[in-house]
């Protein structure tokens, strides 16, 4: 299967990596480049590790076989270089929208001047503007997720973890929030690894699609979508390459433990 290539040198390496919880094996010899702005979309069954991966990324939790690197650093600990989106929003009920916002920047060090600054800033981005002094449960969820996503941004982070961020939202406002991360990703770009169980969003979102194993997680396929930069969803859903990606995903998926068939030739023209 092919890897992307967009001219740049890997942001993020993982090498080998394996990780144990006591004698459960939950990943197995992963190997991952992820290129500076290359959005890595990631399927996979259940339990087959995603949300672990991430955390590994991360420097949350360490691997015991392999190597995570960040340009070239031996990741072996939490990195302010790296930020994460949960599906749970993870906002403070009882801290306002822009106190939520500013709360990293805040443990950081950063000057009161600074943390105005970028909190404005990408309190705009997301669209959010006038909502700072709202409290978490006056928003709506496609507004506290947005919230997320402006926390994790402020950081400046070189790469977003995103861990199945629009799974709790209805489908509209899902799809509202796919179009409004790729309008903020052309604005200010990052290296993203972006956990989904849907196969649409993986399609929409990914650069390059990559799907997993039943536990212990290993890296089954993955293939470059062909998609671009500036892409238009509607257009998108409605093209014959969607179309045949869509299906081949969807039967990969209904059979996660047979040989993936090939992928279709219109995916590799």
């Amino acid at each position: 299967m092919s890897s992307s290539d967009n001219g740049t040198s890997p942001t993020l390496r993982l090498e080998g990596v394996g990780k144990w919880f006591g004698s459960l094996q939950v990943l197995d010899g992963i190997d991952i480049d992820v290129k500076t702005q290359e959005i890595l979309t990631v399927l996979g069954p259940s339990g087959c590790g995603k949300t672990t991966l991430l955390r590994i990324v991360n420097g949350l939790i360490l691997c015991e076989r392999g190597e995570v690197s960040f340009k070239g650093e031996v990741v072996d600990g939490p990195r302010p270089e790296m930020a994460m989106v949960f599906q749970n929003f993870g906002l403070f009920p009882w801290k306002r929208l822009d106190q939520n916002i500013a709360y990293a920047l805040r443990i950081q060090g950063r000057e009161k001047s600074e943390i105005d600054r970028l909190v404005s800033h990408y309190t705009e981005l997301v669209g959010l503007g006038g909502f700072e002094a709202n409290y978490p449960a006056q928003l709506s969820g496609g507004m506290q997720q947005r919230a997320g996503l402006a926390r994790a941004l402020a950081a400046q982070p070189d790469v977003l973890l995103m861990d199945e961020p629009f799974g709790a939202l209805d489908a509209l406002t899902r799809e509202t929030l796919q179009e409004e991360l790729l309008r903020i990703n052309e604005v200010e770009p990052k290296a993203m690894i972006f956990i989904t169980h849907s196969i649409d969003e993986a399609l929409l979102l990914g650069d390059r699609v990559l799907v997993m194993t039943p536990r212990p997680g290993r890296i089954r396929f993955q293939f470059d979508t062909g998609f671009g930069r500036g892409r238009d969803l509607e257009e998108i859903r409605g093209g014959k390459r969607f179309q045949a990606l869509r299906h081949y995903l969807w039967e990969a998926m209904r059979n996660p433990e047979a040989e993936p068939e090939p992928i279709p030739e219109l995916v590799l023209e």
